[in-house]
């Protein structure tokens, strides 16, 4: 029994010796060491006029060294524009992993150069370097240096549109019958309003109803609220829901219960919306309205049959240069900023590009939205 319980003794220490042995192993640790930073190649060619027309043509490829962490793991490149040389605005244009090279089209580099500030149709200069890091979480960013090249973008339209349909509204369920825009904010881009007349005559669960459409003639991308249809009990305030921004199915209806003014506003970034009794007594229902300015030859407007305080023109060229909107009375109305806004009297509208323009002008809200119809 004395020999046995030795061999047990013994083993046991083996057991342990191993286990400490173990512990102070360190030839499976994973250590990685910060690069030194990768040195991005000069363009061949420095001046790039960008083609509106060919937009998925390759406008520059960016050349770099690759980098060395001291392990074979994934590198992350991510090209940064900028429009000066502190990077101080920089967007990344692209991230890819593992080459050392990168392609840019025409309009990711018109995107980029109008990201930071570039001006559309002129010459500036704009600065570009990578960012070397590991994984998905970008561990260990070392910057490149960087290069400068000269630009001449087109003009990029940044915001979305959005138009009613419905029974509730001018069109009907009616999709593409010149469905009226949302204003969108002139301080917040993801935000729109739209302050009119609405219709619901026999206080039906259906009538009074509409929806929001990204593009007209299109039922998808539709937005309406978060309840089913049938269980969409019109409501003051709350969520939105999308087809395919949200869900796959469509969602359920705006709405109304009785006819009137009311203001709804519609908030693309919170998904959240408003529809509220709208007190329009009192406010003027001018009998013409027309455009005037140096964008642009005196043109008529045309009133809205179903709301006489909106104004529309669906098709007009407009160039560079500023518009009032002109009433029967003789007063002028216009505002600082371009495409969307809320004008004043005697203000005025700058047209900063050439385009045709879908033409809005709310007089009960002063609300008004240009949108170019080709860029």
């Amino acid at each position: 029994m004395k020999y046995l319980k030795n061999i047990s003794i013994l083993a046991l220490a083996a057991c342990l010796l191993m286990f400490v042995s173990s512990c102070d192993d360190t030839s499976d640790k994973f250590v990685v060491n910060e690069t030194d930073a990768v040195q991005l190649a000069e363009l061949t060619v420095t001046e790039i006029e960008l083609d509106p027309v060919n937009t998925n043509n390759p406008a520059v490829t960016f050349n770099w060294s690759r980098a060395d962490y001291g392990q074979p793991a994934a590198v992350r490149y991510s090209i940064e524009i900028a429009s000066d040389a502190e990077f101080t605005n920089a967007t990344v244009a692209t991230t890819i992993t593992g080459s050392n090279a990168a392609t840019l089209s025409v309009a990711e580099l018109n995107s980029a150069a109008g990201t930071v500030g570039a001006p559309a149709f002129d010459w500036s200069t704009l600065y570009a370097r990578v960012t070397s890091s590991l994984g998905t979480q970008e561990g260990l960013p070392v910057d490149s240096n960087s290069i400068s090249f000269m630009v001449y973008p087109y003009f990029n339209y940044p915001f979305d549109d959005y138009y009613l349909v419905g029974n509730g509204t001018a069109p009907g369920w009616n999709n593409n019958l010149n469905n009226p825009a949302l204003f969108r904010d002139q301080d917040n881009p993801r935000l729109y309003h739209y302050t009119a007349y609405f219709s619901n005559d026999d206080g039906d669960f259906n009538n009074g109803r509409w929806k929001v459409l990204e593009e007209r003639g299109l039922w998808q991308p539709q937005w309406g609220v978060t309840d089913d249809e049938g269980s969409d009990d019109p409501k003051t305030s709350g969520e939105i829901a999308g087809n395919p921004g949200t869900q796959g199915s469509d969602p359920g209806r705006f709405g109304v219960t009785a006819s009137g003014y009311y203001e709804f506003t519609f908030n693309i970034s919170t998904k959240k919306y408003t529809t509220e009794a709208y007190d329009a007594s009192g406010a003027t229902e001018f009998t013409s309205m027309s455009i005037q300015g140096s964008a642009s030859e005196t043109t008529a407007m045309t009133q809205s049959t179903f709301d006489a305080h909106i104004w529309n023109i669906p098709s007009i060229r407009l160039a560079p240069g500023e518009l009032q909107f002109l009433t029967n009375t003789g007063s002028t109305w216009g505002s600082s900023t371009a495409f969307s806004g809320v004008a004043q009297e005697g203000g005025s509208i700058p047209v900063v590009v050439e385009d045709d323009y879908e033409v809005w002008f709310n007089t009960l809200s002063g609300r008004y939205i240009m949108i170019p119809l080709n860029l």
